[in-house]
């Protein structure tokens, strides 16, 4: 017997899921990248009307928080993450009275609101800098930065030999007022986004502001952009070697995961508090092991921290298992909630980046959803979009590809708006066509064309986050037992739930396994593709759910 995906997903009655104390601890949260989700004005730019319109699609998709990366004043050299004023919306998304009418009608719609938050570095057009710049040498407002003179005879080298993330050094000179050769100022990103000084009380007092502004303004937490980064280490030594440094890695270095980052964040968790419907903050943080992560998760501090450790691994079931033990057991000495992901706006897609096609992202997707604790959804996953891997280098605008020792998988490929619609002006992004060009192909994966096909990605997801929501021993906790199971299939148990997922790309054989197949008075919940009714094989890269 042939079975669909989604065969048998819920009871009518089935029970609602308890809710665990904080409501980010079991969330699926979805990122939004506003330039490249829906474009309300036609000028072929997402922007925060168009979210807004189709705040009621991600409502019905099931997911619990929506995630926005930055939408503020920002002169867009990276894409937004080069900021000129917290407190202002670039004219690109809209203004302040659209950010508040997104919050209340998310709030309508029983969705979150989670902004993201820059504070490792501004803008160079950020007041700040620029009058720093303009008073030179000896003005306490470079202490709000990172300032120094240069090495050699004339101070011609820089102070020392950090490099960016973006390729390059982590130094520019200036020129001082009177046109002379000035001191150099660290960027550990690109030359447009000058790093800020934690160590200055100024710039902690701003930032305390700013979190107030937004939460005054309804958010329901910060997504914290390089929250490893803040504080770098005294002195600001050299590290000692070359090489270029990855965007997204887990080495030990003199700028990054530094013990004092940790004040500055249970300062903020004391502000969060101060604030009802219970706010949280969610680390971006790469740190050399799950463990570091974990501090940043301690009870006085933040309430997520990405697990890109898990990002990180590859399609294979004993690495695999290694990761999810080693995440579930660095978060249960702090009591945090494990957070889950798979793919976002910095890494390629997961269906690409995985190597096995849609088969294996939607496999890949079905284990991360029946883990433990939260999950982030990143925009145009849930339509099984690949990166797109051929954009023109005309039309590219990440940073690091203009450096000649810029990153590999180059961000742009991930960023390509998404399709709504199978025809039409850039399928439905907007009436004036798309920032980045969409593949030819990219009607037969909208939203559109996926609506309603039991088959699609799309249904695929959307009864796994109705299951997950409904059945009462998925979301939140803190472990899973594991199962015996044949080399290559990952099998594990939660109550009465059960997640079989075999990660070769041949059938393996559960004949000799039968604690792996539903009973007779069991029930399979979801698949990630049709399947064998018996299930006494598995089809290689293939995840299914089943419960007693």
């Amino acid at each position: 017997m042939t079975q669909h995906l989604a065969a048998s997903a819920t009871r009518a009655d089935a029970p609602t899921r308890r809710r665990s104390p904080g409501w980010w601890r079991d969330a699926v949260i979805y990122q939004v990248y506003p330039r490249s989700f829906a474009d309300g004005n036609g000028d072929g730019m997402g922007d925060l009307p168009g979210i807004r319109r189709r705040l009621p699609y991600l409502a019905e998709l099931g997911v619990d928080a929506v995630w926005l990366s930055p939408f503020y004043a920002s002169p867009q050299a990276d894409a937004g993450y080069d900021v000129s004023d917290y407190r202002a919306i670039d004219p690109m998304f809209g203004d302040l009275h659209d950010a508040d009418a997104l919050i209340r009608e998310a709030h309508d719609l029983g969705l979150k609101i989670i902004v993201d938050l820059v504070p490792n570095h501004s803008s160079d057009q950020h007041e700040w800098f620029q009058q720093a710049l303009r008073e030179g040498p000896g003005s306490p407002l470079r202490d709000r930065y990172h300032f120094l003179p240069g090495k050699g005879e004339s101070g011609e080298l820089p102070p020392n030999d950090w490099e960016s993330i973006f390729g390059g050094p982590a130094w520019t000179r200036t020129t001082n007022p009177d046109g002379t050769p000035g001191e150099w100022y660290l960027h550990l990103f690109a030359p447009e986004q000058p790093d800020f000084n934690w160590e200055n009380e100024a710039v902690r007092d701003e930032f305390r502001s700013v979190l107030r502004f937004w939460l005054d303004m309804g958010v329901d937490g910060f997504r914290i952009d390089v929250a490893h980064g803040l504080v770098k280490a005294a002195g600001l030594p050299d590290m000692g070697r070359s090489g270029q440094l990855k965007l997204l890695g887990n080495q030990v270095l003199p700028f990054f995961d530094q013990d004092g980052v940790h004040e500055i964040y249970r300062s903020w968790r004391r502000i969060l508090e101060e604030y009802g419907g219970q706010r949280i903050g969610v680390a971006e943080a790469w740190t050399p092991s799950a463990e570091r992560t974990a501090l940043y998760l301690r009870p006085d501090e933040l309430h997520q921290a990405f697990n890109f450790h898990y990002l990180g691994t590859g399609w294979d079931a004993a690495a695999l298992r290694d990761a999810i033990d080693e995440s579930l057991d660095s978060m249960r000495p702090v009591g945090a909630a494990t957070t889950w992901v798979l793919s976002n706006h910095d890494v390629v897609r997961h269906r690409t980046r995985l190597g096995g096609g849609l088969d294996r992202a939607r496999a890949a997707t079905l284990l991360m959803l029946a883990l433990p604790g939260s999950a982030y959804v990143y925009q145009g996953e849930e339509l099984g979009l690949p990166e797109v891997v051929d954009l023109p280098d005309e039309v590219r605008q990440d940073p690091s590809f203009f450096k000649d020792n810029g990153q590999d998988g180059l961000r742009d490929g991930c960023r390509v708006p998404i399709p709504w619609t199978v025809d039409g002006p850039s399928h439905g992004f907007g009436d004036g066509g798309s920032w980045l060009p969409q593949p030819t192909a990219w009607g037969e994966l909208s939203v559109q064309a996926q609506t309603g096909d039991v088959d699609s990605t799309l249904e695929m997801y959307r009864t796994a986050l109705r299951v997950r929501r409904e059945h009462p021993d998925l979301g939140a906790g803190d472990a899973v037992r594991w199962l015996d199971a044949p080399e290559g299939v990952l099998a594990f148990r939660r109550g009465d739930f059960v997640c079989v997922a075999n990660t070769a790309p041949h059938e393996a054989d559960l004949s000799g396994h039968p604690e792996l197949r539903p009973g007779a008075d069991g029930r399979v919940l979801l698949a990630s593709r049709r399947h064998d009714g018996e299930l006494t094989t598995l089809p290689g890269d293939f995840v299914v759910w089943w419960t007693a």
